[in-house]
Protein backbone atom coordinates (compact mmCIF):
# COMPACT_ATOMS: atom_id res chain seq x y z
CA UNK A 1 0.00 0.00 0.00
CA UNK A 2 1.68 3.50 -0.58
CA UNK A 3 2.39 5.87 1.95
CA UNK A 4 -0.96 8.42 0.68
CA UNK A 5 -3.13 5.86 0.94
CA UNK A 6 -2.66 4.99 4.14
CA UNK A 7 -1.86 8.46 5.30
CA UNK A 8 -5.54 8.83 3.57
CA UNK A 9 -7.28 5.86 5.37
CA UNK A 10 -5.94 7.27 8.86
CA UNK A 11 -7.04 10.80 8.41
CA UNK A 12 -10.59 8.99 7.68
CA UNK A 13 -10.29 7.12 10.80
CA UNK A 14 -9.54 9.61 12.82
CA UNK A 15 -12.65 12.00 11.48
CA UNK A 16 -14.77 9.10 11.73
CA UNK A 17 -13.30 8.38 15.69
CA UNK A 18 -13.60 12.00 16.53
CA UNK A 19 -17.02 12.17 14.81
CA UNK A 20 -18.65 9.41 16.84
CA UNK A 21 -16.65 10.63 20.07
CA UNK A 22 -18.38 13.97 19.74
CA UNK A 23 -21.52 12.16 19.48
CA UNK A 24 -21.59 9.80 22.39
CA UNK A 25 -19.74 13.31 24.52
CA UNK A 26 -22.44 15.19 23.33
CA UNK A 27 -24.85 13.72 25.35
CA UNK A 28 -22.86 14.19 29.08
CA UNK A 29 -24.53 17.56 29.96
CA UNK A 30 -28.20 16.45 29.59
CA UNK A 31 -30.20 16.28 32.36
CA UNK A 32 -30.95 12.20 33.51
CA UNK A 33 -34.55 12.80 33.02
CA UNK A 34 -33.87 13.27 29.40
CA UNK A 35 -30.32 10.65 29.18
CA UNK A 36 -32.97 7.93 27.42
CA UNK A 37 -34.55 10.08 25.23
CA UNK A 38 -32.36 12.05 23.95
CA UNK A 39 -30.64 10.24 20.87
CA UNK A 40 -26.89 10.87 20.52
CA UNK A 41 -27.09 9.19 17.08
CA UNK A 42 -29.30 10.97 15.73
CA UNK A 43 -27.05 14.65 16.35
CA UNK A 44 -25.57 16.04 13.57
CA UNK A 45 -23.48 19.21 14.31
CA UNK A 46 -22.50 21.35 11.39
CA UNK A 47 -19.03 22.80 13.04
CA UNK A 48 -17.60 22.17 16.39
CA UNK A 49 -19.18 25.34 17.00
CA UNK A 50 -22.38 24.05 16.49
CA UNK A 51 -22.10 21.61 19.55
CA UNK A 52 -20.81 23.91 22.09
CA UNK A 53 -23.77 26.13 21.38
CA UNK A 54 -26.38 23.01 21.74
CA UNK A 55 -24.25 22.50 25.21
CA UNK A 56 -25.15 26.30 26.14
CA UNK A 57 -28.48 25.73 24.92
CA UNK A 58 -29.37 22.60 27.72
CA UNK A 59 -26.24 24.12 30.40
CA UNK A 60 -26.44 27.49 29.73
CA UNK A 61 -22.55 27.53 29.94
CA UNK A 62 -20.40 29.57 27.60
CA UNK A 63 -17.62 27.08 27.04
CA UNK A 64 -15.71 29.40 25.30
CA UNK A 65 -18.12 30.80 23.22
CA UNK A 66 -17.45 34.25 21.29
CA UNK A 67 -19.91 36.50 22.06
CA UNK A 68 -21.66 34.36 24.33
CA UNK A 69 -23.56 34.96 28.02
CA UNK A 70 -24.75 32.59 30.18
CA UNK A 71 -28.33 32.20 30.35
CA UNK A 72 -30.91 30.80 32.39
CA UNK A 73 -33.32 28.86 32.12
CA UNK A 74 -31.56 26.31 30.04
CA UNK A 75 -33.08 23.69 28.81
CA UNK A 76 -32.23 20.67 31.69
CA UNK A 77 -33.78 23.38 34.12
CA UNK A 78 -37.15 23.91 32.19
CA UNK A 79 -37.42 20.16 31.86
CA UNK A 80 -37.23 19.94 35.90
CA UNK A 81 -39.13 23.26 36.52
CA UNK A 82 -42.11 20.95 33.98
CA UNK A 83 -41.55 17.50 36.17
CA UNK A 84 -41.81 19.19 39.37
CA UNK A 85 -45.26 20.77 38.20
CA UNK A 86 -46.58 17.50 36.08
CA UNK A 87 -49.43 15.68 38.48
CA UNK A 88 -48.35 12.45 39.82
CA UNK A 89 -50.14 10.64 36.56
CA UNK A 90 -48.53 13.13 33.84
CA UNK A 91 -45.08 12.76 34.86
CA UNK A 92 -44.03 9.32 32.71
CA UNK A 93 -45.61 11.30 29.61
CA UNK A 94 -43.55 14.26 30.25
CA UNK A 95 -39.79 13.51 29.92
CA UNK A 96 -39.86 11.87 26.26
CA UNK A 97 -42.00 14.77 25.15
CA UNK A 98 -39.68 17.52 26.72
CA UNK A 99 -36.29 16.46 25.80
CA UNK A 100 -37.35 15.18 22.43
CA UNK A 101 -38.86 18.75 22.17
CA UNK A 102 -35.36 20.59 23.22
CA UNK A 103 -33.35 18.51 20.99
CA UNK A 104 -35.12 19.96 18.15
CA UNK A 105 -35.27 23.17 19.26
CA UNK A 106 -31.68 23.16 20.82
CA UNK A 107 -30.50 21.62 17.65
CA UNK A 108 -31.46 24.15 15.20
CA UNK A 109 -31.12 27.51 17.42
CA UNK A 110 -27.54 26.27 18.08
CA UNK A 111 -26.71 26.52 14.42
CA UNK A 112 -24.97 29.62 12.33
CA UNK A 113 -27.32 32.70 12.78
CA UNK A 114 -27.72 32.86 9.16
CA UNK A 115 -29.05 29.32 8.90
CA UNK A 116 -31.17 28.80 11.58
CA UNK A 117 -34.80 28.97 12.15
CA UNK A 118 -35.29 29.56 15.83
CA UNK A 119 -34.15 32.40 17.65
CA UNK A 120 -33.42 33.73 21.21
CA UNK A 121 -36.69 35.52 20.71
CA UNK A 122 -38.18 32.50 20.03
CA UNK A 123 -37.04 30.59 22.74
CA UNK A 124 -38.00 33.42 25.48
CA UNK A 125 -41.59 32.55 23.40
CA UNK A 126 -41.68 28.82 23.97
CA UNK A 127 -40.25 29.40 27.72
CA UNK A 128 -43.60 32.06 28.29
CA UNK A 129 -45.51 29.79 27.00
CA UNK A 130 -44.63 27.04 28.84
CA UNK A 131 -44.58 28.92 32.13
CA UNK A 132 -48.45 30.63 31.70
CA UNK A 133 -50.01 27.32 30.87
CA UNK A 134 -50.64 25.13 34.31
CA UNK A 135 -50.67 21.48 32.83
CA UNK A 136 -47.19 21.10 31.61
CA UNK A 137 -48.35 18.51 28.76
CA UNK A 138 -50.55 21.03 27.52
CA UNK A 139 -47.85 23.84 27.35
CA UNK A 140 -45.19 21.36 25.60
CA UNK A 141 -47.78 19.95 23.24
CA UNK A 142 -48.60 24.38 22.01
CA UNK A 143 -44.79 24.91 21.99
CA UNK A 144 -43.97 22.14 19.81
CA UNK A 145 -46.71 23.44 17.54
CA UNK A 146 -45.28 26.70 17.16
CA UNK A 147 -41.46 24.99 16.74
CA UNK A 148 -43.18 22.99 13.75
CA UNK A 149 -44.43 26.12 12.15
CA UNK A 150 -41.01 28.07 13.22
CA UNK A 151 -39.04 25.09 11.30
CA UNK A 152 -41.05 25.67 8.31
CA UNK A 153 -39.91 29.27 7.67
CA UNK A 154 -36.93 30.44 5.78
CA UNK A 155 -33.65 30.97 7.72
CA UNK A 156 -33.51 34.88 9.15
CA UNK A 157 -30.35 36.08 7.41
Amino acid sequence: MRASARAGRGLLLAALLAAVAGRAQAQVFVTPLCATYVSPTTLRFDTAEHARWYKRFWTGECDHLFGCMPGRPNWNEVVAQLAARADLAERPALPPKACTLGQRIGLDWSREHDVRRISTADLRRYYDVLKRDGDPLRGLDAVARAVDADLKRLPRR
